[in-house]
């Protein structure tokens, strides 16, 4: 079979989690063929360069969302008045896509959705056609009715009191996300030749699967592990955006997914937290189907069973130093701030107790000031402690970067917490968590995001942004080490057989299966003798390593004739 990978932000060009994941779905199904269309968010993610990719990745193909947009000439004549109809039906669509984006007074939900479609599709037939989208895009065609539909009756408040310099910045990020429109991924010899698009995010990844369909045929899967749609309203918040702009985009993201829903052959969200979101966008539930991500389970299982000997041996045995660790990248919804308020009540009942913040290097500036931000707190919150030294032992809460030697692992950070504590204020697929479980710690979360699903009866939940009760379940744990091991050897069990790679790997295989058998892709080439579409591009006897002589013809049969004895 031969799968599009449609990725945003990640494979094979980002090293985090994400990529990972896709790394490990695409060499656990070696027998499939992958072309990999990859769009990057920014030139930092180019620079790190591409991850080596398995021999079954055919080809990598990349698209920027960032700078100035790439040229891609298409066929058609260039005359003044081909132009002028360009023009003409870039208008049309381009009206309806920022009516549906303002939402004009009395148009139901159902009807901005249709109103999105069309306009989405008119712009993506203009693209297919000429080359002159991109520039329309960022011409002042756009901008003028993108104000009209902002200036129109019965807009929110927030869009009618739009400034200029507003909709200069909400018409370039617009360009930006609608790129895919442009990408020369739709001919026969490209997502024509595939038997699915598989996008692993939703957004513009999705809208190149959209097109794909539209164009090709080819079906859809739609894989989210996180609200891609929540994402971008968190980062656009993050980046200062007037709220005129992030209302605009929100709405833009939140009909993105909800068309890429529709005409998805299989939705595939990686908790029921994300599912139930996604139904409320309009997925519909018999094309839901729920895959847990696929984590390396080989990493921790040092930490694991080191956990689960520990527990046989010495489970009532009280600690001198009773450690609490957190793990994970220092971001201002992992709210650090709670957990070191939390600790400090800890402190107060266990005076031996530690914390031991493991984090990953800052990302950027913003992660950096946050981190030294939670410095100055502990400091100020352990003032008699910590103004001697940093050294750990020293300081009842140090900060560690993961790979320094107190923990050159994440699995030796994990291992160094008697309970892992999860603060989180907000959070997608808890991965942190899981890891922790690999690892048999018991742990303490926040009921954030999918946390509840992840932990299920394993460990201890508590309301986020909840100091006192954080506190107050991580020194159960600590106090009751025999009940702590019992969890933490509960929890290892249940991670080892719903999030390893081999499950996740399995259950894409089926999907994979199932759609093609029930979305064949119509190609002339491969119809059997009645006009029926065959289910794949490639036949199976095709991948035989040899060619295997052809059979020669049987001789005649000739009977023997029956005697009588």
């Amino acid at each position: 079979m031969r799968i599009g990978l449609l990725t945003e932000g990640g494979y094979p060009y980002a090293r985090g989690e994400g990529a990972a994941w896709c790394d490990r779905l695409v060499r656990g199904l070696a027998h499939h063929d992958f072309d990999v269309y990859a769009l990057s968010r920014s030139q930092r993610t180019e620079s790190a360069g591409q991850v080596a990719t398995p021999p079954q990745v055919r080809s990598v193909r990349f698209e920027r969302l960032w700078g100035e947009p790439a040229p891609h000439p298409r066929p058609g004549p260039g005359s003044r008045s081909a132009f002028k109809a360009h023009r003409a039906a870039f208008r049309v669509g381009f009206r309806d896509l920022a009516t549906a984006l303002a939402g004009a007074a009395g148009m139901s939900a159902a009807e901005r959705a249709d109103r999105f479609a069309t306009g989405l599709y008119a712009l993506a037939d203009l693209a297919a056609e000429s080359a002159a989208l991109p520039a329309l895009l960022r011409g002042d065609d756009a901008l003028a009715e993108l104000e009209a539909a902002c200036r129109a009756p019965g807009v929110r408040p927030v869009l009618g009191d739009i400034v200029v310099t507003e909709l200069l910045t909400a018409a370039d990020l617009l360009e930006r996300q609608l790129r895919p429109l442009s990408a020369p991924w739709y001919g026969p010899d490209e997502l024509g030749a595939a038997d699915v698009c598989h996008a692993v995010s939703g957004g513009p990844a999705a809208l190149a699967g959209l097109l794909g369909k539209r164009f090709c045929g080819t079906p859809l899967i739609v894989t989210e592990y996180t609200v891609r749609a929540r994402e971008a309203l968190l980062a656009h918040r993050a980046a200062g955006l007037p709220p005129a702009v992030r209302a605009l985009l929100g709405d833009h993201f939140r009909l993105v997914a909800g068309e890429s829903y529709r005409q998805a052959a299989l939705v595939t969200p990686g908790s029921a937290h994300v599912r139930r979101w996604q139904e409320r966008c309009g997925a519909p539930k018999e094309r839901i189907r729920t895959i847990h991500p696929g984590i390396d389970a080989g990493r921790f299982a040092r930490a694991g069973a080191a956990a689960e000997a520990a527990a046989q041996a010495d489970a009532q045995a009280a600690h001198a130093d009773p450690t609490v660790a957190w793990v994970g990248r220092a971001d201002p919804a992992k709210d650090l701030i709670a957990l070191l308020h939390a600790f400090h009540a800890i402190r107060r009942e266990e005076p031996q107790a530690r914390l031991r913040i493991f984090h990953l290097p800052a990302a950027d500036a913003r992660a950096a000031g946050y981190l030294e931000h939670c410095r100055t707190l502990a400091a100020q919150l352990f003032p008699d402690e910590a103004a001697d030294a940093h050294a750990v032992g020293e300081n009842p809460v140090s900060f560690e970067e993961i790979g320094s030697p107190g923990a050159p692992e994440p699995a030796d950070a994990y291992a160094a917490g008697d309970v892992v504590v999860l603060s989180s204020s907000a959070e997608g697929f808890p991965l942190s968590l899981v890891e922790a479980m690999f690892c048999g710690r018991p742990t303490v979360s926040t009921d954030v995001g999918a946390v509840r699903e992840v932990i299920g009866g394993t460990g201890l939940v508590v309301p986020p942004r909840n100091p006192k009760a954080l506190a107050e379940a991580t020194l159960d744990l600590l106090r009751g080490p025999e009940r702590a091991a019992r969890l933490g050897a509960a929890a290892r069990e249940r991670a080892l057989a719903l999030f390893t790679v081999t499950t996740c790997v399995d259950a894409f295989r089926d999907s994979y299966l199932d759609v093609v058998a029930h979305h064949p892709v119509r190609r002339l080439p491969l119809l059997d003798a009645q006009g029926a579409p065959r289910p794949f591009t490639t036949p199976a006897e095709s991948l035989s390593p040899t060619r295997l002589a052809p059979t020669p013809p049987h001789p005649a049969w000739t009977p023997v004739p029956a005697t009588r004895p």
